[in-house]
């Protein structure tokens, strides 16, 4: 699988404080990776650095395998695209008019593809109204036009979806989903809505205090997030022989713990276990969401 993007060890000093501290993150080709870290996580430090609007302190990244020390490093970030913070949007201007000032910005000869990327983020019908007047989902479906300007495959959204009513947001979520998977862009995209990302995010990457504790699939995720039960046992190998046999669905975690998968009524569960003689010291029910799973990491819990 090819990696758009990898950091080694990416670090950003303000005098005594580290704003990043060894931040690890690799993002593949078609991914969709959700970022994800509370305020003062170093989120935006980290996009800002990635955009070359701020430099490490130590460590080093690569875009499309170019390393950010290397001349080229320019070129290939003209296959970026990027809103950070808040769109760049000329109020007193129509979405049109905005998108052909970028156009001559990242130099782009000709204008034909501008009622196309209108029509992409849903802005076709917006005529002469100005910017300004626009409400905030239309500015960020005006921000992501502008940010796809120079036909990019790589985009990166920092909280695009921030302040946005719940029609706001299933707009951005539809689009972002369309140009994944339409337009085959990979996209980066932070943001506070962990219930939200879990809806388009591929991977994920959990960032705390600086750094990346934890990178994983969203199929692993899943799994993880997945309604559970939790065994406490002293037989592990009587349970696990049982669990085989009735083809039930579940994972030894340590020689006194067993996961057992899937949506179950726990009395008759224990009962029909006790029929064969396998009695559980402890029996837990779980249903893990993504932002128990967040707060399990950086609390210091274990979900590996």
């Amino acid at each position: 699988m090819e990696i758009i993007l990898e950091t080694d060890n990416l670090e950003k000093k303000y005098k005594d404080f580290k704003a990043l501290n060894h931040a690890n993150i690799h993002i593949e080709k078609g991914a969709i990776y959700g970022l994800i870290g509370k305020n003062g996580a170093g989120k935006t430090t980290l996009i800002r650095i990635i955009c070359g609007l701020q430099e490490p302190t130590n460590g080093r990244f690569t875009i499309y395998g170019v390393d950010n020390n290397s001349n080229n490093i320019t070129d290939v970030r003209k296959r970026m695209g990027a809103i950070i913070e808040t769109p760049s949007i000329y109020g007193e201007m129509t979405a049109k008019d905005n998108l052909i000032e970028q156009y001559k910005l990242v130099g782009v000869p000709s204008l034909d593809g501008i009622d196309d990327l209108l029509k992409l983020v849903g802005l076709s019908n917006t005529g002469k109204k100005k910017a300004k007047n626009f409400s905030l989902g239309m500015k960020q479906r005006l921000g992501i036009a502008i940010a796809l300007a120079n036909n990019p495959d790589f985009l990166i959204l920092d909280e695009p979806i921030n302040g946005l009513d719940p029609q706001g947001i299933i707009e951005i979520r539809e689009l972002i989903l369309k140009l994944n998977k339409e337009k085959r862009i990979t996209i980066l995209i932070s943001s506070h809505y962990l219930d939200e990302l879990s809806k388009i995010a591929t991977h994920y990457g959990f960032l705390d205090n600086g750094s990346i504790i934890k990178e994983i699939s969203s199929e692993e995720l899943m799994k993880k997030m997945e309604r559970k039960l939790i065994l406490k046992v002293t037989n592990e190998i009587a349970f696990v022989k049982y669990f085989e046999e009735h083809k039930i669905s579940y994972e030894v975690i340590d020689d006194s713990t067993i996961y057992v998968y899937g949506k179950y009524n726990l009395s008759k569960f224990i009962n029909e276990l006790s029929k064969k003689n396998l009695i559980a010291d402890e029996v837990h029910e779980q249903k893990e969401s993504l932002e128990n799973y967040y707060m399990n990491l950086i609390g210091g819990g274990s979900n590996d």
